[in-house]
């Protein structure tokens, strides 16, 4: 069973007793591999080596430098994790939908912060190293992708730079295309 702090490290005596064999044998046949995708890699602990999907991740992760899989307990937390300009920009966002939509819910799903209204999810920002994700429940719709011209938009995200000048109707717009498709 992994560890409460996420510590992956955690799951190798767990591994090395049931393989037989140390975690180091394991991660240098995932480093004989090059830039394998990480379903390859899965696979090849899978079914070369009869792991779990747990113990299989637990070792991959640790192999692409993921130490943790540690999981964010509020908004705020996972706002404080990313610092610098990813913070505020984010921050920000948050802001304006909290202050725009009182009656959404402000949570953690899939490890970062989501709006949802009941049972019913809404809005959410994810981070990457140089980028925030957008990401309104009922996908980009044509109104928004019109919208969101000089952004990169995708089909179900539009991808706002560090540092972006917030666009407080875009985010309004995403957020009440959604509740119209919820109402609907």
């Amino acid at each position: 069973m992994p560890s409460s702090t996420g510590d992956r490290s955690a799951q190798f005596p767990a591994i090395e007793k049931k393989n037989g064999k140390p975690v180091a044998f394991f991660l240098a046949e995932l480093a004989e591999l090059g830039d394998a995708k990480y379903a390859d890699q899965i696979s090849l602990l899978r079914e070369r080596h009869g792991f779990s999907q747990a113990h299989a991740n637990a070792v991959v992760m640790s192999a692409r430098g993921s130490t943790t899989s540690r999981r964010f307990d509020s908004p705020d937390a996972f706002l404080r994790s990313l610092g610098g300009g990813r913070e505020a920009t984010a921050r920000e966002i948050i802001a304006v939908v909290s202050k725009a939509f009182p009656r959404l819910e402000l949570v953690v799903a899939w490890n970062q912060p989501m709006f949802r209204l009941g049972k019913d999810y809404v809005f959410g920002v994810s981070a990457a190293t140089n980028h925030l994700l957008l990401g309104p429940w009922g996908g980009i719709t044509e109104t928004i992708a019109e919208r969101a011209k000089g952004l990169e938009v995708n089909k179900k995200t539009v991808r706002v730079p560090v540092g972006w000048k917030v666009d407080a109707p875009l985010l309004k717009l995403m957020v009440k295309e959604r509740l119209a498709q919820l109402d609907g």
